[in-house]
């Protein structure tokens, strides 16, 4: 990664002489204040670039000391004075009399968006949220160090996901076995971590006189646009609507695997008469094919590619040391993107990719926006972006694949997969409500709650008898959990826009590449359900919408199963 700072951050002495000489400057006109509100913007990115840099450096190298010290600092001292100021920042804004000379239709979301802020801000939760990230750290020190031996070779957890899909069932239940296994192995460490993380954000929670971190969460993630009973709701939806549709799937899958019982190990599995697929030879092989697809879709797009490959943004392949999952990271300063990944040498591969540069197309095409809030996005519109990328870019898959038969079972899997994961999104969503909205439940109680909700949402045609335990621990390798949490409901909001944006793709490409632009180029100047509407869609999951999706889908599996 470039870096051409002029603070540095470890200078605690110069960045709050910085942040001091800012919050002082007099304003008296309503120019004064719009300049006062860029020259704020710059500066937090410049420190933010800094900040997301080690943080990015610490989760690609986890067991390393020095880094780790860097990115501790930050969250010890860095974070907390931005906090500070970022707070007085806000209120010298809202008590300016020039505010309202300013023009409403760019502002307006924006003070609604302070004042939201401002309700949220308490000291005593600074000091809580260093021993958050703390907690957090620890989490991903021990799941980076997770390996385990295979045929004499040590193997990532990650690594070891790729044999899930091997033709031979006693090669997929062991590799299954070894990951629940060495989560397991490590499950009373997580525990704890957890069971901390949840009192520190019922307290914080409480500081502002809010009853749950739920109802903290929902205002931190300015949910104005649906509420809890909405997610409530939603999930009722995915279990009728969505459900049976899987049911289909998993029957067809013991079908073709030719066996009596689904089980845990089988559901990613190979025919016994088919290839793994396997898309590339490695990182190299990956960005090549995925710049050939951006090319087609918009050149704009490889060209953001290169780019980020020239200034070392990317951080792909799998290994010891390196924090588990993937991740897309604005720079803001440079105007670039990061993305982090673990390859595992199938399609997987190809879809994260996609779906993160997704995420950096996003990033792009928000570079006209001159406010540092405008840039914070809403994950219900960030992963819009990522998710449509990924259908956008399954036109083009006959780059990975030069085998027609290949490339269609490549896009029938990823639909399915589509289906799939809609009910684990509700589960993971509902999971958190009742952890923080039952606070003082204890970890015996939590897994016995993940497990009653796998049964609720999930499909009863996987067996999971004798494996019970896999199931109700399910929860331990979600990082969003321990660290963002209540970010991923949003991934099935996005995902069910991203199936209207699809639609509207196969009808007229142009116009939906046009629509993706400008709803990523509103960044959160505008609300959720106009981003939506930009991008040529309804911000709506209600159960008709959802019923009406899942018809789609259905019928795409049914057209290339066809083919």
């Amino acid at each position: 990664m470039q870096n051409s700072n002029t603070i540095d951050i470890r200078n605690i002495h110069e960045l709050e002489n910085e942040l001091s000489t800012l919050l002082s400057k007099p304003i008296s006109s309503g120019e004064d204040l719009e300049n006062w509100l860029k020259i704020q913007s710059k500066l937090i990115w410049e420190i933010e670039e800094q900040l997301r840099s080690h943080y990015i450096d610490f989760q690609c190298n986890t067991d390393n000391k020095e880094i780790k010290d860097t990115f501790e600092y930050d969250q010890q001292y860095v974070r907390p004075l931005l906090k500070r100021y970022q707070n007085s920042f806000d209120n010298k804004y809202l008590e300016s009399p020039f505010r309202m000379q300013l023009d409403q239709k760019t502002y307006s979301l924006l003070d609604k968006k302070i004042k939201n802020a401002q309700t949220l801000f308490c000291e005593k939760n600074i000091d809580l949220e260093v021993k958050e990230d703390k907690l957090v750290t620890e989490y991903f020190e021990i799941t980076g160090s997770l390996t385990a031996l295979w045929d004499g070779e040590e193997k990532t957890i990650t690594e070891l996901q790729s044999y899930l899909q091997n033709p031979n069932r006693d090669i997929r239940k062991k590799a299954k076995t070894l990951i629940s296994e060495k989560f397991l192995s490590v499950e009373n460490n997580l525990q704890h971590i957890l069971n901390e993380l949840i009192a520190i954000r019922h307290q914080k929670a409480k500081n502002i006189q809010l009853d749950n971190y739920r109802d903290y969460m929902f205002k931190k993630h300015e949910r104005f646009d649906y509420t809890a009973d909405d997610c409530y709701e939603l999930a009722e939806s995915v279990r009728k609507y969505v459900v049976p549709l899987i049911d289909n799937i998993f029957n067809e899958k013991k079908a073709e695997l030719q066996v009596d019982t689904l089980r845990p190990w089988d559901l990613k599995a190979a025919a016994p008469n088919q290839k793994v697929l396997k898309p590339i030879e490695d990182e190299s092989d990956l960005i090549e094919k995925s710049s050939h697809i951006l090319q087609k879709l918009d050149p704009e797009f490889s060209a953001l590619l290169s780019r980020m490959h020239k200034n070392d943004c990317l951080d792909l392949e799998s290994r010891k040391g390196k924090a588990p999952g993937g991740f897309c990271e604005h720079l803001p300063a440079s105007q670039l993107s990061f993305i982090f990944m673990n390859l595992n040498h199938t399609h997987y591969d190809v879809t994260t990719f996609l779906h993160e540069m997704g995420h950096s197309i996003h990033n792009e095409c928000m570079k006209q926006l001159k406010l540092q809030k405008h840039l914070e996005i809403p994950s219900e519109s960030a992963e819009l972006a990522s998710m449509t990328m990924e259908l956008f870019s399954m036109e083009y898959w006959d780059t990975f694949y030069e085998n027609t038969e290949e490339f269609i079972k490549a896009k029938l899997d990823f639909f399915k997969d589509i289906v799939k994961y809609l009910p684990q999104m509700l589960i993971v969503d509902q999971f958190q409500h009742w952890m923080y909205e039952n606070p003082n439940h204890t970890a015996k109680e939590r897994n016995e709650k993940y497990l009653e909700l796998h049964n609720t949402y999930q499909s009863n045609v996987v067996n999971i008898e004798g494996y019970e335990n896999w199931i109700a621990t399910g929860w331990l390798p979600v990082l969003h959990i321990f660290e963002i949490p209540f970010y991923y409901i949003e991934y099935a909001i996005a995902q069910l826009g991203a199936l209207q944006i699809y639609k509207q793709y196969k009808e007229n490409p142009k116009q939906a590449l046009q629509n993706y632009k400008k709803a990523l180029s509103l960044g959160s100047s505008e609300s959720l359900p106009e981003v939506y509407e930009a991008a040529g869609i309804r911000f709506d999951f209600s159960s008709e919408t959802i019923k009406e999706l899942m018809a789609f889908v259905e019928e795409e599996l049914n057209l290339l199963e066809q083919i």
